[in-house]
């Protein structure tokens, strides 16, 4: 596949009024750049000639869960099925995957071009892609079995955003090791033909800056027990392992008619969970599973918009935070691409639940908005394999706020975060840099038009 990259060149230097470091908000931070990642930081300093000044500097979100493909079937889904059927994920997933018979390498591409756009428009700088679509139409392997895996790195590439790679694995169609149905052929693969994919798909990310490979067992519904083992077996040691876990309750009633264990029960007694692990979802725990969940270091992989548009459920967050779980946010189907939303809908979900405001900040005072972004920052990378932060050392990957925006205006510091989630549109982001390149300036992508150009194309021909 012909690759295609954005040059946009890479600053030498910013200065921001105030830039959140790891220490806190710091004032007249001038950052050095060199060769893609924080050469040096200098906290109160004026800028020097040559400098690019800002008011606001963030560190770049990672979103720790994606499905790309699917942003091209958003709102597909939002029609009542018939009276005697209960609209849910199971329906929903039935509309997925007659999507995905019309998908080939150079429509994955356009598409995942657009979703990554998206992302860093919204303040997005890295995607945990979870990867599972991995086949020719007729579930035939490609010649080259990271064919789709080559489509996503030409637009991460394209767009700028950093790749953790998650191969999912994706062998049976419910607990037990059920026979696949006919709509996941595209899907499926043996432990064997899984680790060629690996092996191919290692070879593709090789092109790409600090990108990360993990693994992906789908979820326990798709691979046996035996199957987990090895597939864990096959991780780099200090690879994320990424699973789905306990989205829906009929997936936890088929769990507990299979093994008499919920999911979560299970995977804490027949996997070593450690802080390698992302538990997507994870909605349905009781409180012993969530407290025990947070003590393997885990970290919870949230993605509140597409939950609440499948009307998954609300993720059991005290019980979770008390015991010291880590979380992170993610995009998942893509229905709406926008990180402050994914942050305000994971707080309102709370609110909604108990009756009560700021659930998600601990202590006196505290910021909500700022609680949850160190939070998703913090778990975010921790899923993603990499270190999110404003250090020396770390990728140049930096958000700036526009604090002349309606809702930041008169505010600092983790004001303005509470300005950006809970009372402004995506415009509040002004400028987006990955490893020192500015990819989003006023709000848009420097490639914005030719992306949603070639999106306009492919949707047109796809949903004719």
């Amino acid at each position: 596949m012909q690759r295609k990259r954005v040059i946009q060149a890479s600053v030498a230097s910013l200065h921001f009024a105030m830039a959140m470091l790891p220490q806190g908000w710091m004032r007249d931070v001038r950052i050095t750049v060199s060769c893609g990642r924080i050469a040096r930081i200098e906290p109160g300093v004026p800028a020097s000639a040559g400098d690019e000044c800002h008011s606001a500097a963030l560190p770049g979100l990672p979103n720790l869960h994606s499905h790309a493909f699917q942003r091209a079937m958003a709102g597909l889904a939002e029609r009542r099925g018939s009276s005697t059927t209960s609209d849910s994920f199971w329906t929903w997933r039935e509309i997925m995957y007659r999507f995905v018979d019309r998908l080939g390498p150079a429509e994955l591409h356009a598409i995942a071009a657009m979703a990554y756009m998206e992302m860093l428009e919204s303040g997005f700088t890295r995607v945990g892609e979870f990867h599972y679509l991995h086949h020719s139409v007729d579930g035939t392997p490609y010649d080259d079995p990271a064919e789709m895996t080559a489509a996503l790195a030409q637009a991460s590439d394209e767009t700028g955003i950093a790749l953790t790679l998650l191969p999912v694995f994706y062998a049976h169609s419910g607990f037990g090791g059920k026979a696949p149905n006919e709509g996941q052929r595209r899907f499926l693969n043996s432990l064997d033909t899984y680790q060629q994919l690996r092996d191919a798909a290692a070879n593709v990310l090789q092109t790409l800056p600090d990108a990360v490979m993990g693994i992906a067992p789908h979820s326990l519904r798709a691979c046996t027990p035996h199957e987990l083992s090895a597939l864990i077996g096959m991780a780099e040691h200090d690879a994320p392992i990424h699973i789905h876990v306990a989205e829906q309750m009929q997936e936890v009633e088929d769990c507990i008619a299979w093994s008499g264990s919920r999911p979560v029960e299970w995977l804490l007694d027949h996997v070593p969970l450690s802080d390698r692990w992302c538990l997507v979802h994870a909605t349905h725990m009781t409180d012993n599973e969530a407290k025990a969940m947070a003590r393997s270091g885990a970290v919870a992989g949230l993605c509140p918009i597409t939950e609440a548009n499948l009307g998954d459920g609300i993720f059991p967050a005290d019980s979770f935070l008390d015991a010291g779980g880590h979380y992170g946010v993610g995009s998942d189907s893509s229905i709406l691409i926008d990180a402050a939303e994914e942050m305000r809908l994971l707080e309102y979900g709370q609110r909604l639940q108990h009756h009560g405001r700021n659930r998600l900040a601990s202590k006196p005072a505290e910021s909500s908005g700022g609680a949850i972004f160190r939070a998703s920052l913090t778990g975010g990378a921790q899923a993603l394999g990499v270190k999110a932060e404003l250090s020396e050392g770390c990728a140049a990957d930096l958000i700036s706020l526009d604090v002349g925006h309606p809702s930041l205006i008169g505010r600092d510091a983790d004001a303005w975060i509470d300005g950006w989630i809970f009372a402004s549109r995506r415009d509040a982001i002004d400028c987006v840099w990955r490893r020192g390149r500015k990819m989003v300036a006023n709000g848009r992508h420097i490639a914005r038009e030719t992306i949603i150009a070639r999106y306009r194309e492919v949707l047109t021909s796809l949903l004719a």
